[in-house]
């Protein structure tokens, strides 16, 4: 008798482990199902490198019969993708340093002081983040030429600094808020003045956020062309979005350079994204908690 019910509070006891466990398995199943859906646009862009223009458009989903290893020499030749790497990564490092100074540095005032106006200058932060970017070319454009600034890396470093400069600031602002107070008054208690805390503890501790702001700011610096196309002429200036619209002409596409290009251009957003995954989600976190 107690034998039979010993087995039976072990099969009751089995039934919800079981059931935890299908369930982990479903989760999993459906994770790996939308990591699948999520990363093959990715995949398909690096097959369709290593195919010819015939195999693109005969079987565009399937695997190439003949892997074109050309194709990269050549479209690193025929776009001139050296020298616009080169510029994309200067106009780009140029671009977050100024975000991530001046951004640094108003966050701290607007988190860690009390003054006048403060809801007026943190209402005149977001009023930027709703200006639409691509609505400013035209006055920009106007100012750039009367600044003879048309043609220059400062054409590009400018408006992608000011335009980021809002994100930044709620973003860095919304993790400096989460730091206690108590820290910053032992520091000033020691002697240590205002630019002693921020460069010494709060730049420090502020980490996530400025890795935040940087890689959000990377990827839309990297991948401009509308400020590009617009305010860079000359060939030697032109940036990496520049350089792979030469495979497209009016009347037809050459889609297997364009995609090793392309295979090529993305390599840097995911290698920043994959050095700075970790730090991205904390400072994503400490925004959206505090924001």
């Amino acid at each position: 008798m107690e034998g039979s019910l010993s087995l039976g509070s072990g099969a009751r006891g089995r039934g919800p482990v079981l059931r935890r466990r299908f369930g982990e398995l479903v989760i999993r199943l459906a994770l790996a199902l939308y990591a699948l859906v999520t990363l093959y646009p990715l995949i398909w862009l690096f097959l369709s490198a290593f195919k010819t223009n015939d195999e693109f458009h005969s079987k565009p989903f399937g695997l190439p019969g003949q892997w074109s290893f050309d194709n990269f020499g050549r479209a690193w030749e025929v776009s001139a993708m050296g020298t616009s790497i080169v510029n994309s990564l200067l106009v780009t490092v140029l671009a977050l340093v100024l975000t991530l100074v001046f951004g640094a540095l108003a966050a701290f005032a607007l988190a860690r002081f009390e003054f006048r106006l403060k809801g007026f200058w943190m209402g005149l932060f977001l009023l930027g983040m709703l200006i639409p970017v691509h609505s400013t070319l035209v006055p920009l454009f106007i100012l750039m030429k009367k600044t003879n600034l048309l043609d220059t890396y400062a054409a590009l470093v400018l408006p992608y600094a000011a335009f980021e400069l809002p994100l930044a600031v709620f973003v860095i602002a919304a993790f400096l808020t989460s730091i206690p107070k108590e820290i910053e008054e032992a520091a000033l208690i020691d002697g240590t003045g205002y630019w002693g805390i921020f460069l010494r503890m709060m730049l420090p501790l502020s980490l996530p956020a400025l890795s935040t702001v940087a890689i959000l700011g990377f990827l839309r610096f990297w991948n401009d062309f509308a400020f590009a196309l617009v305010f860079i002429s000359k060939p030697a200036l032109k940036t990496v979005p520049l350089s792979l619209s030469v495979f497209a002409t009016g009347y037809s596409t050459d889609y297997k350079l364009t995609m090793a290009a392309l295979s090529i251009a993305v390599l840097p957003t995911i290698l920043a994204f994959l050095l700075f995954q970790e730090q991205i989600m904390k400072g994503m976190t400490a925004g959206a908690v505090k924001g």
